[in-house]
Formats: C-alpha cells, sequence, structure tokens
C-alpha cells in the first residue's frame, strides 16, 4: 500500500473509531462515565480495510484510565474494536488502576468496543504498583495478564512479587490491584505447585545514644 494511501486514510480512521464508539453503549459496563476510545500514532501508518488489519507505529491507546504505548501495534481481527486483537511491541508501557506494566511485547484483546485482556510477556515483564499504605509492591514473571474486569494481575512462569514486608515466588499467582492484595492462581488455571513466602519481621525500635555528657562525672 503506498504511504500517500495509507495517510489518506486517516480521516476514514476517525470516522470508524466514531462509528464503533456508537456501540458503546450497549456494551457491557465498566467502572468509568466516558469509554471512548482514543488511538494516537505517527505517520506513517498502514490501514488495510479490506483485510481489517493495520499496523500503527509509535502508538498511544486510552480507554477508561486505561493507557498502553508501545513503538508498534499490529491489528488482526476487526478495526472497529468488536472482536479484535493487537499485538503490541517494543518498549511497551501499559498503566492502569494505579498500577504499570512494562515488557517488550504484548498481546491487547478487545472485547464489545472494550479492552478485555491484556497480556504482556518479556526476559521478565515487569509489575509495579503504588499501595495506599505508601509502600511499593513490585513484581516480575514470564507472562503477566492484566484483567480489566476485575483488575487482577496474574504472574506466571518465574513469578516474583514483593509488597510491604512480604516477598512471594513460585509458579503461579495472581495480584488484585483494586484490593491491593494477594490472591492463589484459580482453580481452572494450569498454575500448579508451592508458592513461598517471606516474610520480613517489623524493625525492633531504636533506642537514643546515650548522652555521653552526662555520663561524665563531676
Amino acid at each position: 500500500m503506498a504511504t500517500s494511501s495509507r495517510n489518506s486514510a486517516l480521516p476514514g480512521a476517525c470516522v470508524l473509531l466514531a462509528a464503533g464508539l456508537l456501540g458503546v453503549a450497549q456494551a457491557a459496563p465498566v467502572p468509568c462515565a466516558n469509554q471512548e476510545i482514543v488511538l494516537d500514532a505517527k505517520q506513517p501508518f498502514e490501514m488495510d480495510y479490506r483485510n481489517n488489519n493495520a499496523v500503527l507505529r509509535d502508538v498511544v491507546i486510552t480507554q477508561c484510565g486505561m493507557r498502553i504505548q508501545a513503538a508498534e501495534a499490529r491489528i488482526t481481527g476487526g478495526l472497529n474494536f468488536e472482536n479484535s486483537q493487537w499485538t503490541i511491541s517494543g518498549d511497551v508501557r501499559i498503566t492502569a488502576d494505579g498500577g504499570s506494566l512494562n515488557s517488550d511485547k504484548a498481546i491487547v484483546a478487545f472485547r464489545n468496543k472494550l479492552i478485555s485482556v491484556a497480556t504482556i510477556t518479556g526476559a521478565p515483564a515487569q509489575f509495579e504498583q503504588q499501595r495506599a499504605d505508601g509502600t511499593v509492591a513490585r513484581g516480575h514473571a514470564n507472562t503477566i495478564e492484566y484483567q480489566t474486569a476485575n483488575g487482577t494481575v496474574s504472574f506466571t512462569n518465574n513469578a516474583w512479587i514483593s509488597y510491604g514486608r512480604s516477598e512471594v515466588t513460585g509458579q503461579q499467582f495472581v495480584w488484585n490491584m483494586r484490593t491491593q492484595s494477594l490472591e492463589g492462581a484459580p482453580k481452572s488455571s494450569t498454575g500448579e505447585g508451592r508458592v513461598r513466602f517471606v516474610i520480613q519481621p517489623d524493625k525492633p525500635p531504636q533506642l537514643p545514644a546515650p548522652d555521653k555528657e552526662k555520663e561524665k562525672k563531676p
């Protein structure tokens, strides 16, 4: 596809986005008032309406407080966001529910014009969230899956997370970003084996240093 035809597709892309968003109100409810999808990309880009695919570069996608940024996005299965899959790569950064995910590659699934699942992979993929008590939860795994409906982050394969005084390692577990708490892997998952918890005790109170002046005899 020629560059000129790709660039001239921009008005059509905007119309497509607007038309696709008309049905958002009929989709399953999400915890935000404005469910519009905002897509920002660098030119040149490729929109293949015949095959319903696209390639976008230096792309930023936002919806319902979720922000996805990557060097490249390849879209398959639908430009109207009904049932499409986006493969994004290159400095992938996802922010949502007060946390952030970083990796080399991710697959983002749209269902009924809503971001449904973001699955990131890396060596390893990274996670971070500021907690209400002022501490930071940090974790990593070969695969991290973020479910937008319930705000959970599933860590799979060489999983590790640290929060507060606790550090957990295992093959699979789930962090709830909204309750900021750790959960076991669901029964339906393939995660098996054991998890290892290391809990650091509270530091003992520091006693004041003795006043050497008072210790001196008159």
